[in-house]
């Protein structure tokens, strides 16, 4: 088990029984469970979305550390905006939402590991809960961020982006294989995730070595406007493990990008092993002959189960590139300016004071 986090009584949330209204942080955000439909619910801080307003002019949702409520194995998600009497709103005002484990490292880099990733046009994802799940304890900590925008004709006051997890109660003899998630982006290691699109055709790849041997169950990816091609593949045999062309409407906006699933009756999944090295690579086509600022983007990310007797490794807080992207993923929020990650405190130079916890890790 995890040691104790202690975490600032401003970010330390309560956790009740039920659906009801919580309590909030600082900022408002909050976490919520409904035991009886084995849903948890992650709310970040209510943001008022004038109409016709990019992402760049808004005045985003802080980064929030949360706790979560229960135990059990995810294996189900959805992203949504609601009001503030919970009325859903257009799914199109979300540009993305991330979920990041700061107690557990990226299959293919010593960073925290990104948990969920989602666009407006992921939807909702699902996976056979009897056979696969994501293993989550009550009060492990995560850190959740949202980027919005409001490109509709409407104004919104308080709107907030939530995350609903499906998962079943710890103690049930399903699911029969633990999945990890794991995130592997173009624009690795740390850093923004978005580059400036170059016109006419480019692409961009990164490569890396797993931590550890396994089989990769489920595959997707996320990309912006433009993009012909996602690809995920063995650098080291040339195998191309995933690759998928986004789906688009009548505008040339993407509605989604296509989801593997690499499990059969005959096998589990596409085994990888840390000897290979893997490449994510994203190809884009800008017709406007303009260069488009923080046009692209290209990231894969799914479901990893790691070999029998393969522990997942523990994070390192003292690595200097953990540290980079723990700083990153904490200022792009305005969130607060000083963690302590295992009883190592770690500025963050240029924010409002604030306060943190640490906790150990553990294999799963």
């Amino acid at each position: 088990m995890r040691r104790p986090i202690a975490l600032s009584a401003t970010l330390l949330l309560a956790f009740g029984a039920g659906p009801g209204p919580g309590r909030s942080d600082a900022a408002g955000a909050r976490v919520l469970v409904d035991a009886a439909k084995g849903e948890m619910f992650i709310d970040l801080a209510p943001v008022d979305l004038p109409a016709h307003t990019s992402h760049h002019e808004l005045t985003q949702p802080p980064v929030a550390i949360l706790e979560l409520p229960a135990s059990g194995s995810v294996y189900a998600f959805r992203v949504e905006m609601v009001d503030s009497t919970a009325r859903e709103l257009p799914s199109i005002l979300i540009h993305h939402f991330n979920l990041i484990d700061p107690d557990h490292r990226e299959l293919f880099l010593p960073i925290s590991r990104r948990m969920i990733a989602a666009g407006h046009e992921t939807g909702a994802m699902r996976i056979p809960w009897l056979l696969f799940g994501f293993p989550v304890t009550r009060g492990e900590r995560v850190l959740a961020s949202a980027m919005l925008d409001n490109p509709t004709d409407s104004s919104y006051h308080q709107a907030r982006v939530r995350l609903v997890l499906s998962y079943t109660p710890a103690g049930r003899p399903w699911p029969l294989f633990r999945a990890e998630p794991f995130q592997m982006d173009v624009a690795f290691p740390v850093g923004d995730k978005s580059f400036d699109l170059s016109p006419g055709r480019s692409s961009r790849a990164y490569e890396g070595n797993p931590a550890v041997p396994g089989v990769i169950v489920g595959i997707g990816g996320h990309v912006h406007r433009y993009a012909r091609r996602l690809e995920f593949a063995d650098a080291t045999t040339g195998q191309i493990i995933y690759q998928a062309t986004p789906r688009t409407d009548s505008t040339g906006e993407i509605v989604g990008v296509p989801i593997a699933r690499l499990y059969r009756w005959s096998r589990l999944g596409v085994q990888i092993v840390p000897t290979h090295r893997y490449r994510v690579t994203v190809y884009y086509d800008n017709p406007t002959g303009q260069l488009i600022p923080d046009g692209g983007m290209g990231v894969v990310g799914g479901l990893f189960i790691p070999d029998r007797g393969s522990a997942w490794p523990a994070t390192d807080p003292a690595d200097s590139l953990y540290q980079r992207d723990l700083r990153h993923a904490m200022r792009i929020g305005g969130s607060h300016d000083m963690m302590m990650m295992s009883g190592h405190e770690m500025h963050m130079p240029g924010h409002e004071a604030g306060g943190g916890g640490g906790g150990g890790h553990h294999p799963r």
